[in-house]
């Protein structure tokens, strides 16, 4: 009879919304980026016993998990149905340095890392369509209705360009430099931002359609610029993204502080990434050199916590 692995592995990594957001809701379209320097990994270990998890949240019987946790719970239980196997003797641990309610696909990540490990320890294979049907279940009893980005780019290794309803492609990553993420320490409002441009558009419908078809536009150029290594001009698409975004106002002033600031201190580009409102922001490098002082900056600045992501084959100095 064969025996299951003792240990195995799962792995995923964080999102950064790139460019669209919020115009993505008005079916312009958006783009997200895998951002690698906020990985995931969650470790299942066999044991005697309940099954236990553990992670910065909780620590404790998988029966008893909090409600923050249950998605992960009935992910746990639809898994070990489907593949005929004990939900008992598992010792799942969960290591995650993507910040929660910061727009960065923490929740995806985690759920992604845990089929892959489940899979990995029950010695099954797993298609990438599988594995995005059960990130789904999570994410559904995470968030209600999600609209399926963050499991495909927290599982993927490319750009995805997306627009409303479901469409989804990849797209080449041949632009080289650096993406710096900081984090403003603010909860992220997303909810109450797209309620207030809902807003904006009933009072002014003209002029924010035309803010929100101008990101669109910008989003429609980042795309080529991805694609044909044009580094500078994605820089300068960002910031006139963030300008479009401060118009329909959803930044904040902490947010414009950081992206001026990195500016300021040479960086290709920066705005806001995500809801807006808090969250995080992010800024554009040529060099590793000028990424690292551009996020030392930010921190001198207010950021929280910086991030550095090194983009496309000829990033790595």
């Amino acid at each position: 009879m064969k025996t299951l692995s003792d240990q195995a592995v799962g792995t995923a990594h964080g999102k950064i919304i790139l460019i669209g957001e919020h115009a993505v809701v008005y079916n312009e379209p958006a783009i997200a980026m895998p951002f690698l320097a906020t990985p995931v990994e969650v470790i299942i270990e066999k044991i005697n016993g309940e099954s236990v998890i553990s992670s910065s949240y909780y620590q404790g019987l998988l029966q008893t998990v909090p409600d923050s946790l249950k998605n992960l719970k009935s992910l746990i239980q639809s898994i070990c149905s489907d593949l005929n196997q004990p939900v008992d003797g598992l010792s799942i641990s969960i290591s995650s340095l993507i910040p929660p309610e910061r727009g960065m696909g923490s929740s995806a990540a985690v759920a992604t890392a845990l089929v892959r490990a489940l899979f990995a320890y029950f010695e099954r294979d797993i298609a990438h369509n599988t594995l995005l049907n059960y990130v789904e279940i999570s994410e559904k009893i995470a968030h209600g209705n999600p609209s399926g980005l963050d499991a495909r780019v927290t599982s993927s290794a490319s750009p995805i360009y997306y627009k409303k309803d479901s469409h989804f492609a990849s797209i080449p990553l041949h632009v080289s430099g650096y993406l710096i993420a900081a984090d403003t320490g603010m909860k992220g409002q997303t909810k109450k931002a797209v309620r207030d441009v809902a807003r904006q558009m009933e009072r002014a419908s003209h002029q924010t359609l035309t803010i929100i078809k101008k990101i669109g536009h910008l989003t429609e150029e980042a795309r080529l610029a991805i694609q044909d290594d044009h580094v500078e001009r994605l820089g300068e698409l960002l910031t006139l993204s963030h300008d479009c975004l401060k118009q329909i106002n959803v930044s904040n002033d902490r947010l414009d502080h950081l992206v001026d600031t990195a500016i300021k201190n040479h960086a290709l580009g920066a705005k806001l990434t995500g809801g807006g409102r808090g969250g995080c922001m992010i800024a554009l490098a040529r060099t590793a050199k000028q990424a690292k002082l551009i996020a030392h900056k930010l921190m001198e600045n207010g950021a929280v916590e910086t991030w550095i992501h090194a983009l496309g084959e000829n990033s790595n100095e």
